[in-house]
């Protein structure tokens, strides 16, 4: 065996990442950038130490069981942890970790894109500009929504949310936000906290989704909440597909209940809904919420810390399981 812990990679990483890799451990690197199957993930795992994931891997219990011969730890590269059974995790005494705090600004970024391409119809207007079927100009021409001085509703205002906050403060918008508890006043910075999202929702002109996926949240967002929104507002979420109910945000933007929706994340990625891609309101993005190159150099290391910790014995610093 080598004197280094062999981690099987299941992706391909920026190289900055797999060079720490290279030179600390001996890593199985997935050059290709091939998904895995789950018997593949297995067959390739019984040689390895330590599994370096991302979310497009299904960690479910019955992986937990096959990987738990010999797999100590999971270092995710990733935030959200909902494609890994944790309990079946600490049953079997695998780590699991994640990688937060790194990615907030970036997502951030991408959220008040997802607002700003929603509502001044930037993906209409591109297309007609690409198909070179603009032809004239006039008062009325592709009216969007103004986005300066309105009432912006969060769901989960965390480490990522609050940084949506700040920047959406930037065009004078109103934060109002609902959270399983009140955050204290440094962190609100004159936020308005609702207990309820019955509270939170007609006065959301625009709501932005930045809760986790739990069995608490799939499908919160769903026709009985679209009903408690303003006519006319504009969703956008860059947190998880499962949160959002697709059949009741597609008949919404149909109606124009929801005037415009910023999407980044789907319940079945990559397959999207074909519904999404034909209506003319839907801004859409193919999962990019923490896609720069800063951004995934830093969840890398983030990983590969929380791996050092691990094989010196220590307790790693963002474990979850």
């Amino acid at each position: 065996m080598s004197k280094n812990p062999t981690v099987l990679v299941t992706r391909k990483l920026p190289p900055a990442v797999e060079g720490r890799l290279t030179r600390d451990y001996e890593p199985h690197l997935n050059a290709q950038d091939r998904l895995y199957s789950t018997e593949e993930l297995i067959a390739l795992a019984k040689d390895a130490q330590a599994l370096f994931a991302t979310h497009t891997e299904h960690l479910s219990a019955d992986v937990m069981a096959q990987l738990s011969g010999t797999i100590k730890v999971i270092a995710n590269f990733s935030v959200g942890v909902d494609h890994c059974d944790l309990a079946a995790a600490k049953k079997h005494g695998i780590i699991v970790t994640n990688t937060p705090d790194v990615l907030a600004d970036a997502t951030a970024e991408l959220t008040m894109l997802l607002i700003l391409g929603a509502a001044r119809r930037a993906s209409e207007g591109e297309r007609l500009i690409r198909a070179r079927k603009w032809d004239t100009w006039s008062p009325m021409f592709m009216l969007g929504t103004q986005v300066t001085g309105k009432r912006l509703g969060i769901i989960g205002l965390g480490r990522i949310g609050q940084v949506v906050a700040q920047r959406a403060r930037g065009f004078g918008m109103e934060i109002h936000y609902h959270n399983r508890s009140r955050l204290d006043a440094a962190r609100e910075a004159g936020a308005l906290y609702h207990d309820t999202l019955d509270s939170l929702l007609p006065q959301s002109e625009f709501l932005a989704l930045h809760c986790p996926n739990t069995p608490d949240t799939q499908n919160l967002f769903n026709a009985e909440r679209i009903a408690q929104l303003p006519d006319g507002a504009i969703v956008v979420n860059s947190a998880r597909g499962n949160i959002v109910d697709e059949d009741a945000l597609i008949a919404a933007l149909r109606s124009g209940k929801i005037r415009a929706a910023g999407l980044d994340v789907y319940k079945d990625e990559p397959y999207i809904r074909r519904e999404f891609a034909e209506l003319d309101n839907t801004f859409l993005l193919p999962h990019l919420g923490s896609a720069t190159h800063e951004t995934r150099d830093a969840m890398g290391f983030r990983a590969l810390d929380n791996l050092d910790a691990v094989f010196a014995g220590q307790e790693p610093k963002d474990r979850v399981a």
